[in-house]
């Protein structure tokens, strides 16, 4: 996830302060993805020494306002025009620690995989329920929806480790 592009979307919306890119970031993904304040403004410093954005005074409550650039606008359009790559997304821990888990020999593989299961069901069952209870328009069902199916994505993986290793005789 780029917080990055995220922010500076929100930017070419009106100039805005760190607490409301937080806030409009938190809401525009469902609060699933919570943002920590520190890195939003460790971002737009990064941004305006980048010269994406430009910040104005501070305002009477001690606030200032962030601008984006018309390089920042390049980066947004160059942002939304370019697929995400499969080497882009980070790694795969789970399948990661699958991997270590089978090497090692000395693992209960099954028992990792199903405590996962129960996991990755109780989030499922979460997601499901936060999407049931009625979201706040488009942006946060479409994120929604993506976290239950990569869960239903996870569950079925899972399913085909044990068929693997059972296979394997592991």
């Amino acid at each position: 996830m780029s917080i990055r592009q995220s922010l500076l979307t929100l930017l070419s919306k009106g100039t805005r302060y760190g607490y409301q890119l937080r806030a409009e970031f938190e809401s525009s993904t469902g609060a699933t993805w919570p943002l920590n304040i520190g890195q939003v403004y460790t971002t737009l410093s990064r941004m305006e020494r980048d010269g994406l954005v430009s910040s104005g005074e501070q305002d009477e409550q001690g606030r200032v306002g962030y601008t984006i650039t018309e390089a920042g606008r390049a980066e947004v359009e160059r942002w939304f025009s370019t697929p995400v790559a499969q080497s882009d997304r980070p790694r795969d821990e789970l399948v990661i620690k699958l991997a270590m888990a089978v090497a090692a020999k000395d693992v209960d593989v099954g028992a990792v995989i199903q405590r996962q299961r129960t996991a990755t069901m109780r989030a499922l069952q979460e997601l499901t329920r936060a999407k049931r209870t009625g979201t706040d328009g488009a942006a946060q069902r479409l994120v929604l929806d993506s976290m239950i199916f990569q869960a239903e994505a996870e569950q079925r993986w899972l399913d085909h480790c044990e068929a693997v290793l059972k296979e394997a005789g592991e």
